[in-house]
């Protein structure tokens, strides 16, 4: 504990001298200043919220949105999707909801804006929706017929086959020649060839699988909308976000604004807590 001395205790010496106690204690104190000091702890009037992110992702890609609203005070949560398959990533989250207790505003960024449609509804404690540049569809809807008509997705793709080759287990990739453009055209080259060569893969399933259920025609919404995205277009966007009713914001971004714009982000999921503390 970097230079203190801590006093133990020894067979045959005793118990600590006072004066190692008092050391003790003292470094223990200023410890905990120190941690106190690094960020606003968790408060009770605030709800969870809880990131849920796209294909071609993980969890780590919220990092940035994490740290900021952990500094604000906010208890933020962000689980792996699996993403196998619409039904089966919907009902995953859902599950997870389940076992969080209190008010919760609940964000999803590009595929995972779909997830958080389906898993979101009918659950009481999901106050908030916040669409990250992301899918938000209805019923019989899926995924590919939403990108629209200008996505660059459909030419950057790519396909591997993983044994036993079920339904669930063609992999689509993004190409590395069409991984700057197409997902992160406003991050720098060495953070999008790690971001390549990191990509999780989603399942074919998981983009062909149609919505059974939308929980933005019960829960309020709010839209950050990307204006240089060549995943999902813009008006691709615009068309799901006034459809659902959200509250809109528009940024000049590409598809990772999470990455690129994460105070836009924070500052838009904070808006959304605020209705609902």
């Amino acid at each position: 504990m970097n230079n203190a001395r801590i006093a133990q205790y020894s067979p045959g010496r005793g118990l600590v001298s006072l004066a190692g106690l008092v050391a003790l204690l003292t470094v223990l104190a200023l410890t905990s200043a120190v941690h106190s000091a690094s960020g606003a702890k968790p408060t009770a009037d605030k709800p969870t919220i809880v990131l849920v992110h796209g294909a071609w992702a993980d969890s780590s890609g919220w990092s940035d949105v994490v740290r900021r609203l952990q500094k604000r005070g906010y208890n933020v949560l962000a689980p792996a999707t699996p993403l196998r398959s619409l039904a089966s990533d919907a009902a995953y989250l859902a599950s997870f909801l389940a076992q969080t207790s209190g008010p919760i505003v609940l964000a999803g960024h590009s595929y995972g804006g779909a997830v958080i449609t389906n898993a979101a509804a009918g659950n009481p404690n999901v106050k908030a929706l916040v669409y990250v540049n992301g899918f938000a569809p209805d019923v019989g809807e899926d995924t590919l017929q939403l990108a629209g008509a200008d996505s660059l997705i459909p030419s950057s793709i790519e396909f591997k086959g993983i044994p036993p080759f079920g339904p669930n287990d063609v992999d689509v990739y993004i190409k590395k020649a069409n991984f700057n453009e197409t997902f992160a055209g406003d991050l720098p080259e060495k953070l999008t060839d790690v971001l390549w060569a990191t990509q999780r893969p989603v399942a074919l399933a998981a983009g062909a699988g149609g919505t059974t259920a939308t929980a933005w025609r019960t829960i309020p919404s709010w839209y950050l909308l990307a204006r240089q995205d060549k995943t999902i277009t813009p008006t691709a966007q615009r068309m799901m976000a006034t459809r659902a009713g959200s509250t809109i914001v528009e940024i000049d971004s590409a598809h990772l604004s999470m990455l690129s714009h994460p105070n836009a982000v924070v500052d838009l999921i904070e808006t959304a807590a605020s209705v609902a503390g």
